[in-house]
């Protein structure tokens, strides 16, 4: 088996635990704003579960992992579980910012307008369309 193959099938059971476990399970009703809170996750969970399919299925090119960035990802994912944990315990306009410098550091990025358009105007601009456009509270 391929590694689009399993990748494709890691995504695509994601996507269905997502949708089946965590939303249902981790979204709560409420009776304010014009979108359901499961509107948005339950569409990007449908999409990620028919991509990972059909990458499965018929995967195209060939993918070569090396250790290195298996171990790149495996950072990544650290931060992101980091991220998610923070999230928890302070406030969003904190911790998005920082967590999108930092993933913007790791990649590569040293342009000063690009690093303050993505830390300061991306996280900012969520912000601005969860709790402002759609009325929602971020953590």
């Amino acid at each position: 088996m391929s590694a689009n193959r399993l990748s494709g099938l890691f995504v695509s059971l994601f996507g269905l635990a997502l949708f089946f476990i965590v939303i249902p399970f981790d979204t709560e009703a409420v009776d304010y704003g014009w979108v359901r809170p499961a509107t948005v996750p339950s569409a990007a969970a449908v999409v990620l579960t028919i991509a990972g399919a059909v990458l499965a299925i018929a995967p195209s090119g060939t993918t070569d992992l090396s250790r290195r960035e298996f171990g790149r990802a495996g950072i990544y994912l650290a931060l992101a579980a980091s991220a998610v944990f923070l999230l928890q315990h302070l406030d969003f306009l904190i911790v998005a910012p920082a967590f999108a410098l930092i993933l913007m550091l790791l990649i590569g990025e040293r342009r000063p307008l690009w690093l303050i358009l993505g830390a300061g105007a991306g996280p900012g601009l969520i912000w601005f369309a969860a709790t402002q456009l759609l009325g929602r509270p971020l953590p």
